[in-house]
C-alpha cells in the first residue's frame, strides 16, 4: 500500500489526512521496511509536506505514544526548536525553561539527544543523573513538585524507533524534525517552539490551532538559529486569542545588549554543562545570560506570565540575579539525579 502512496508523493499529488494516517498507521506498526521508509519520507520531503499531511502525521504520533496527566493547576507549557541549526550554541532551552519554572511557570520539557549541537536536552538531564526512562506518572509528580519536568523522546515515542534507521540513512531534515516539537506526551496547549526555516513559522501555529492550542510562538532569528538570539533581530509568529500575529523582535529594544554569536558557541560537552550551570548560577557571559533571559521571555508570555518582552526580560534576569533559578536547579538534582555533578561543576 505504502508504494502507491510513494508513487503519488513523486508525482507530486498532495495526500490527504485520511491517507496519512493510514501510511503513519503502517510505518509506526513497523509494517513498512527500512527502504520504503525512507523512500517515502524523502519523497514527501521533495514534494513539500502540506498542513493537511503534518497534520495527519502528528494525529498518528500522538496516538502512537505514551501519555503524561499533569497534575499542576495553571498553564503548562514546553519550549524546544526543530533543531539542525548546526550553530554550536549552549543548550539555550533548556536553561531557559528552569528560568522560566523557577519564575512561576510550568514547563513540561520534551526533547531528544542532540541532532546537530554538541548537546541535547537529553544529555543534560541525564548527565546530572536524571533517569531518562522514567514512567508517566513518576514525570507527573515531578512536574508537580518542581514545575519543570523532562520527557525523553525515546522513550514517550517508541513507535518512533520503527523509522530511526530511514532517518539516518537519509542524513537530511524530514517532517519528523519539524512533527518532534508539536507532540509533547503531555499534551500542552501553549508552546514556544523554535523553527529552522521562516517558512514555518506561521504554518505551525496554523497547525496547533487546529488541534485546539491556546498560546503559540514560534521564533526565527536572522542569525540562523532556532531560538530567540541576541545578536540579530528575531522573527516572530504568536497565536494567541484565536489570532496570528506576526512580530520583530529586536534584543535592543527590549533593554538588552547586542552581542556577537560566537559568544554563545561551544566546542565540548563540559562546555556545555559549564555553559547550562554558569547562566543559572548568574557566572556565564552576559551574551549567555541575556540570551537565556530572552528565550525565557517568550516563555513566561506564552505561560500567561508575563505580558510583553519587556516584562519577561525583567523576570528572567531577576529570577537569574536573585538566585531562584539555580536554587530550583539544585533541589531539581538533588531529588532526582546526584547533587554530586552539579556541585563538581559549581566548585569548578
Amino acid at each position: 500500500m505504502i508504494s502507491d502512496f510513494i508513487l503519488k508523493l513523486q508525482q507530486n499529488t498532495d495526500l490527504t489526512y485520511d491517507e496519512m494516517n493510514l501510511i503513519m498507521t503502517d510505518v509506526l506498526s513497523g509494517k513498512t521496511d527500512n527502504v520504503q521508509n525512507a523512500d517515502f519520507l524523502s519523497s514527501l520531503a521533495e514534494k513539500g509536506e502540506t498542513d493537511e499531511e503534518l497534520l495527519g502525521m502528528l494525529d498518528k504520533m500522538q496516538e502512537f505514544a505514551l501519555k503524561v496527566e499533569p497534575k499542576n493547576q495553571g498553564t503548562v507549557i514546553d519550549m524546544c526548536g526543530t533543531g539542525g541549526d548546526k550553530l554550536q550554541t549552549f543548550n539555550v532551552s533548556t536553561t531557559a525553561s528552569f528560568v522560566v519554572a523557577a519564575a512561576g511557570g510550568i514547563v513540561a520539557k520534551h526533547g531528544n539527544r542532540s541532532s546537530s549541537g554538541v548537546f541535547g536536552s537529553a544529555d543534560i538531564f541525564e548527565y546530572f543523573g536524571y533517569d531518562l526512562n522514567k514512567e508517566p506518572a513518576q514525570i507527573a509528580d515531578i512536574l508537580e513538585e518542581y514545575n519543570i519536568c523532562f520527557m525523553f523522546a525515546q522513550k514517550f515515542h517508541p513507535a518512533m524507533k520503527y523509522v530511526s534507521t530511514a532517518r539516518k540513512q537519509l542524513g537530511k531534515r524530514t517532517a519528523f524534525n519539524l512533527l518532534g516539537p508539536l507532540s509533547n506526551p503531555t499534551r500542552v496547549k501553549n508552546q514556544l517552539i523554535g523553527v529552522f526555516s521562516t517558512e514555518y513559522l506561521d504554518r505551525l501555529p496554523a497547525i496547533l490551532k487546529r488541534k485546539g492550542a491556546e498560546n503559540i510562538m514560534t521564533v526565527r532569528s536572522d542569525d540562523g538559529m532556532d531560538e530567540f538570539s541576541t545578536s540579530a533581530t528575531n522573527r516572530v509568529c504568536i497565536l494567541r486569542n484565536g489570532k496570528v500575529l506576526m512580530n520583530a523582535i529586536d534584543p535592543e529594544v527590549v533593554g538588552l545588549h547586542k552581542s556577537k554569536l560566537d559568544d554563545i558557541q561551544i566546542k565540548t560537552k563540559q562546555d556545555a554543562i559549564k555553559s547550562f550551570v554558569g547562566v543559572l548560577n548568574d557566572t556565564a557571559n552576559q551574551a549567555m545570560i541575556e540570551t537565556t533571559a530572552l528565550n525565557a521571555a517568550g516563555g513566561l508570555i506564552v505561560a500567561n506570565i508575563a505580558n510583553n518582552f519587556e516584562e519577561g526580560v525583567e523576570l528572567a534576569l531577576n529570577t537569574i540575579k536573585d538566585g531562584r533559578a539555580m536554587s530550583l536547579l539544585e533541589k531539581f538534582v538533588k531529588d532526582t539525579g546526584d547533587l554530586s555533578k552539579l556541585k563538581e561543576i559549581v566548585d569548578g
